[in-house]
């Protein structure tokens, strides 16, 4: 029984070259690009505001908070539906985007699995990271939703300042 609860599933996207992911239980819903309201004063890596079906979300660019240049689009990925978008994220009770390159799928992960990260991976300090996870030839990095935000900067982007 215990092993059961040792696993979860991850949903995983691409970010600049890496491969990432969060716990299926954080996100809400992925939704494909749309037009992005600015917030005047917002924090340099937020990209602005969505209207989803009458619910106001700020939307987070990662690119911009971790430094990572955006994903080379190549000729056979033009018309890729996976291309783009935005995951919605529940933390702490509050929804924010988070703007992606590319949704990937949806693995299952064994918690023994997950390894600790390296000090710095790819400009994301490890506060940042639950951990990592070896895959073929390459390997996961699994985001920690809650620590993204610290609760006063969240509070700043769900509220911002007039």
């Amino acid at each position: 029984m215990a092993e059961e609860n040792n696993s979860f599933q991850l949903v995983t996207f691409q970010l600049g070259e890496e491969l990432y992911g969060v716990n299926i239980m954080d996100v809400k819903e992925i939704v494909k690009i749309q037009s992005v309201r600015p917030i005047p004063n917002a924090p340099y890596y937020v990209e602005g505001i969505i209207n989803l079906r009458g619910e106001i979300i700020p939307i987070i660019n990662l690119h911009k908070r971790f430094h990572i240049k955006k994903m080379d689009v190549s000729e056979d990925s033009l018309a890729d539906e996976n291309d783009g978008g935005f995951i919605i994220l529940d933390i702490e009770g509050n929804k924010i985007g988070i703007i992606i390159d590319r949704i990937a799928r949806v693995v299952p992960v064994e918690g023994d699995d997950i390894k600790p990260p390296p000090q710095m991976l790819c400009g994301i300090g490890t506060e940042y990271i639950h951990g990592v996870v070896r895959q073929d030839s390459s390997y996961l990095i699994i985001l920690d939703t809650r620590r993204l935000f610290n609760p006063k900067e969240l509070q700043k982007i769900i509220e911002p300042e007039s």
